[in-house]
């Protein structure tokens, strides 16, 4: 059975290893066909880079995964298949990601509000600079080592920083502005992609949402297909196995499903390239067909 992964992020948004790296640890993996989907940004897909995975044998299918927001989340859109060339496509994803920097100084201003320092022009200076990003920046500096045993009795996660600290309701949220997962699947239909709802699960953890809201965001952005085959990690680093529940849902709402690890870097507790933890037979050759 061939292994695929369709959702990999690389140091061209919040990932760890370039794109040249991923297209190595998917090789080591026996991950045969992967897609990058990092945040708001195609970067990654230089022709050197699609010319190195045919080199070595690997399938990579075009990917990204547009930020959005609904009224009570923040919503994320895998396009699969898209043409990187398209340049209304890619003049409007740039107007998606600029919106971060926006947000990046906006946050900043009140995350030093709060006593963090905060390396604002290093940030900067990342493409598709994200809430993980700014997390691990306060997290990882010395000078906010004492202020973070203040708070959290400990040196938080990235994961429990955004959710105590960043996310809505919390005291250093910042409103970015952002569109639609309607918006972003229309965008992805402009580049001839097939549109795709990331990680479900994560909004049923992180924000509460049932299966009916899933349902009703599938619905009003007309998905293609819903990444089922994810293992969801929690704050407290604990593995969730919900695939079962989205498949169901995805039938329910008939969409293709897609398999991805999100994987951001190897850390021993989130999924590796390939999700090699995950010992279930997936039928890659249908999904495939899905995307194409």
């Amino acid at each position: 059975m061939e292994k695929i992964d369709l959702h990999i992020h690389t140091n061209c948004s919040d990932g760890s290893l370039t794109p040249f790296e991923v297209i190595d640890k998917a090789l080591e993996n026996g991950v045969t066909t992967i897609s990058i989907a990092d945040h708001d940004t195609v970067d990654a897909y230089s022709k050197e880079l699609i010319d190195y995975a045919k080199e070595k044998g690997i399938n990579l299918i075009k990917g990204v995964e547009i930020s959005t927001k609904i009224s009570k989340c923040g919503i994320h859109v895998l396009g699969y298949n898209i043409d990187i060339n398209n340049t209304d496509f890619i003049e409007k994803l740039s107007k998606v990601r600029n919106a971060r920097h926006d947000y990046l100084y906006n946050v900043a201003s009140k995350l030093e509000e709060l006593g963090y320092k905060v390396n604002t022009e290093e940030l900067d200076k990342i493409e598709a600079v994200t809430k993980a990003h700014i997390a691990l920046d306060i997290i990882g500096n010395k000078d906010n080592e004492k202020l973070l045993l203040k708070e959290f009795n400990t040196i938080p996660s990235k994961g429990l920083f955004i959710e105590t600290i960043m996310n809505e309701g919390c005291p250093a949220y910042a409103k970015k502005e952002s569109i639609t997962p309607k918006e972003a699947a229309d965008l992805i239909r402009l580049a001839g992609g097939k549109v795709v709802l990331a990680h479900p699960v994560a909004y049923s953890y992180e924000d509460g949402l049932t299966p009916g809201d899933i349902k009703s965001i599938i619905s009003d952005m007309n998905a293609d297909g819903v990444e089922a085959y994810y293992l969801y990690v929690d704050r407290d680093n604990n593995m969730h196995n919900d695939i079962d529940k989205w498949l169901k849902v995805a039938k329910e709402c008939n969409k293709f499903v897609t398999v991805g690890s999100d994987f951001h870097a190897t850390d021993g507790i989130h999924p590796e390239i390939g999700l090699p933890s995950l010992e279930i037979e997936i039928n890659t050759e249908s999904i495939l067909k899905e995307i194409d």
